[in-house]
């Protein structure tokens, strides 16, 4: 991007073609000028001394414009660098046969000092000829003819006409100078002069246009202070760049690494934002990466407990079955039938403990993972759960038809465990109230049982975390349901209760 910024003014220079361009139509436009004038004061002279019966040239086609009908015949500038063809340097002159009549030769001998003051000042070249192309005044050529020259044939018909012809300097140009195509040009116009509805006389005049590369080699001084301070701009948007762009995304990616590493100091502001929304970019990566280490955390801790879990079924069982198989190896008989019985109740009662752990840890995956998409409404969930949880008086108020942001099946899921959990702990009576509030729903849902001691209330969300561990409790329950409810963006909370259980739920419409 600097490359580009910096290379912009030099790219530029070959984009002046249009400017060239624009100083030819200034150099044919001023020659058009000093023709229109030195042309109305040769007609002038002409019309005064040429005698009755000198010979002119051809008869000029009356012009039909309303510009001409007004006695205006203007004559605007028509070259062009990138349409007209460029022709060769102007051909030399020829010797003239016949020769110019005396009445010319004089004509041109009382002309030629003005030409010569015009060209002093303008340095334009003018040629005076006269019907027959003969040059009669003018610093060189005199006495030859220049009517094979295209414009010049087509002035002693009557008509303006205007070429672009190389130029052939006697001076070595400057080098930044000799790269523009307008600096090897130069502009030829041929005027006639009409007396009498005839050409008495042709003004053909010439001129090298000003060439900006040119001016860029006179002004060098100026074009290497502009190229100093573009080189001083470069500079500074670059160093605005580092500042905003750069360096903020390079300490983005030794935070990356470092976070990548196991680093937690790293979880923290960079030092330099740079742009607001870099800042905002840089922190949503924090946010993420706090989040996902948060999350190893969670299934680190999580891996610990499982694995104590399944440790002590897993433990009883091997023990059990050692014993066991220790009194078959004996041979002696020494444990009776109801210690065996006892040994092999402790196996199928662990073992169920490991599945029913199983299936929880999979429901809990389930949960975590499950599609957020769909909709229901309360009551035919309640039918559902009612059918599950015979044992339970399920009653269902409120707003039951207001529609919910979950699946039928996965409220199903919620409720079930809320329901299970509640009959566990001696519940006869289970009611679920719906309430609309704003964009949510809120679920009251209340039960008749033991309710939850102040010692546990603050634990009983955390995975494997029972108080009927004997009876088969996993400690996975409410974990789930809040893995799940977490997933659809909602949120359960234990209230205060004088009986039972309370529990707030808050889904989106």
């Amino acid at each position: 991007m600097l490359s580009a910024v910096l290379a912009l003014p030099f790219v530029g220079l070959f984009f002046f073609r249009i400017y060239e361009n624009q100083l030819v139509h200034q150099a044919e436009s001023e020659l058009i000028a000093l023709s229109a004038a030195l042309v109305a004061v040769i007609g002038r002279d002409l019309r005064a001394n040429l005698p009755a019966g000198a010979a002119l040239g051809a008869a000029v086609a009356v012009d039909a414009r309303s510009e001409a009908a007004a006695g205006l015949v203007p004559v605007l500038p028509s070259l062009d660098l990138a349409r007209d063809q460029l022709l060769p340097r102007r051909p030399d002159a020829q010797p003239a046969l016949p020769p110019a009549a005396e009445v010319f030769r004089a004509a041109g001998a009382r002309l030629g000092p003005i030409l010569v003051e015009t060209q002093r000042v303008t340095l334009a070249g003018f040629r005076l000829l006269d019907p027959n192309g003969i040059v009669i005044a003018g610093r060189e050529e005199l006495g030859q003819s220049l009517a094979h020259v295209e414009e010049v044939a087509a002035a002693l018909r009557g008509r303006f006409a205007a070429a672009l012809r190389l130029r052939v300097s006697k001076n070595e140009p400057p080098p930044l100078y000799s790269l523009s195509r307008g600096t090897g040009v130069r502009v030829f116009t041929a005027m006639p002069v009409v007396i009498d509805g005839r050409v008495a006389a042709v003004l053909y005049s010439s001129r090298t246009p000003s060439n900006v590369f040119r001016h860029l080699y006179e002004e060098r001084g100026k074009v290497v202070a502009a190229g100093l301070s573009v080189a001083i701009l470069t500079l500074l948007i670059g160093l605005a760049f580092h500042r905003a762009i750069t360096r903020p995304v390079k300490e983005l990616i030794a935070r990356t690494a470092a976070i990548g590493r196991g680093d937690r100091n790293a979880l923290q502001p960079l030092r330099h934002h740079g742009t607001a929304e870099f800042a905002t970019l840089s922190q949503s990566f924090l946010d993420m990466a706090g989040a996902l280490n948060a999350r190893s955390d969670f299934v680190a801790t999580f891996a610990a407990h499982v694995s104590h879990e399944l440790k002590s079924p897993l433990t009883s069982i091997e023990g059990a079955a050692e014993l066991l198989r220790d009194d078959i190896a004996a041979g002696t008989g020494r444990m009776t039938d109801a210690e065996r019985r006892r040994f092999l109740d402790n196996i199928v009662a662990d073992a169920k403990r490991l599945t029913a752990i199983t299936n929880r840890l999979r429901e809990l995956a389930r949960a975590e993972a499950t599609p957020t998409d769909g909709a229901t409404e309360i009551g035919p969930v309640i039918e559902a759960v009612r059918s599950a949880f015979p044992g339970l008086s399920i009653r269902a108020g409120g707003d039951e038809t207001g529609p919910i942001g979950m699946s039928a099946e996965n409220l199903r899921i919620v409720l079930a465990h809320l329901a299970d959990n509640a009959e566990r702990h001696g519940a006869t009576r289970l009611s679920v109230d719906a309430e609309a509030q704003g964009e949510f729903v809120r679920l009251e849902v209340r039960d008749d049982g033991q309710g939850i001691s102040t010692n546990n209330r603050a634990r009983i969300f955390d995975s494997f975390f029972t108080t009927r561990r004997d009876s088969g409790g996993t400690g996975m329950g409410l974990a789930i349901v809040r893995a799940m409810l977490e997933a659809h963006g909602g949120t359960i909370l234990l209230a205060d209760s004088e009986r039972g259980a309370r529990f707030t739920i808050m889904l989106r419409r």
